[in-house]
């Protein structure tokens, strides 16, 4: 197992310093740690909420009301789960080396798009391409 690395509180990744060091991967790693617990811990309060939520609702309109923010929050949870395997697939990346490159073109992926979405897997231009022609197919 790899020692820690020290990552100072305001470190952020810069251009001027080698791409994906371990300063760098350590930075996304624990980013990418952070954001999986607390959707994980909101994924626990939702299942109490849910299970304390179920009560016999006299009022038509208040237990409509109630089963569609269920169902509303029910669907924000299971985009959640998936998100949850892109962030895993996140950090194998980072521990097989793999992270930060576009899986299309191998380019690195600018540390502005990677701090914003740490799950990214392509460029930006790369994506762009993507969704161009996924849009194309999707129109057939």
């Amino acid at each position: 197992m790899k020692p820690e690395t020290f990552l100072p509180d305001d470190y952020r990744p810069a251009e001027d310093e080698p791409f994906m060091n371990d300063r760098q991967l350590e930075y996304f790693r624990r980013k990418l740690m952070v954001w999986k617990e607390d959707i994980l811990k909101g994924s626990q309060e939702t299942l109490a909420d849910l299970a304390n939520s179920s009560r016999n609702i006299p009022d038509i309109a208040d237990r409509a009301s109630e089963e569609t923010d269920r169902a509303l929050e029910l669907r924000t949870r299971d985009r959640q789960r998936k998100l949850i395997s892109k962030i895993d697939a996140a950090l194998r990346r980072i521990e097989s080396g793999d992270f930060g490159y576009c899986e299309v073109t191998g380019e690195r992926i600018s540390l502005k798009r990677l701090d914003a979405r740490p799950i990214a897997t392509m460029t930006l231009q790369a994506q762009e391409a993507h969704e161009r022609k996924e849009r194309v197919h999707r129109d057939d």
